[in-house]
Order: structure tokens, then sequence, then C-alpha cells
């Protein structure tokens, strides 16, 4: 299993790679409804980091594109997100 440390340094890793191509980075900030302003304050919490995987396990297409980039198993992902535990919840206005 992950550590939490490894953890949030993949979905530090994965959070780069949607910031790669604007699409990429616009469907996660549609998703979650954070403004590009506020991802670098979000980025500091392991809900949000946990918040990242999640969205990278919801499409699979993206999930084994960053798999990929970053030379892991998309199982890793998987494993990389249960040792962050929880589930991040955006503030809600």
């Amino acid at each position: 299993m992950a550590s939490q440390e490894a953890a949030e340094m993949l979905a530090i890793q994965a959070l780069a790679f949607l910031a790669e191509e604007p699409a990429r980075l616009n469907g996660f900030l549609s998703t979650t409804g954070l403004e590009l302003g506020n991802l670098r304050d979000a980025a500091r919490e392991p809900r949000f980091l946990a918040g990242v995987l999640d969205h990278m396990l919801s499409d699979e297409t993206l999930l084994v594109a960053f798999a990929d980039s970053a030379g892991i198993n998309p199982a890793g992902i998987e494993k990389a997100r249960r040792a962050l535990g929880g589930h991040w919840e955006r503030d809600l206005p």
C-alpha cells in the first residue's frame, strides 16, 4: 500500500498532468467548481489531493493517459487514493 506522503506526491503529479493541457484542466475545474486562482491553495489539502485522484479514477482514458505519462500501473493510482482516505468535498457557495 502507498504511504500517505507518496500518495500526496502522486496526486500533485496528477494535478500537474491535468494542468499540462487546458482541456484537461478546464474539465477538472468545471467538475470541482474551483477557480484557477484557488487551485494552489486547495492543493495543500490532502482531501483535495484525494479528489484529484478521484477525478483521474472517474475517467478511464484520463487514468490510462496519466499512468502512461507517470510510468506507473493504473492500479497504483487506486492504491494511492486509498492511502489518502476520506473524501474531498468542495465548499458550496
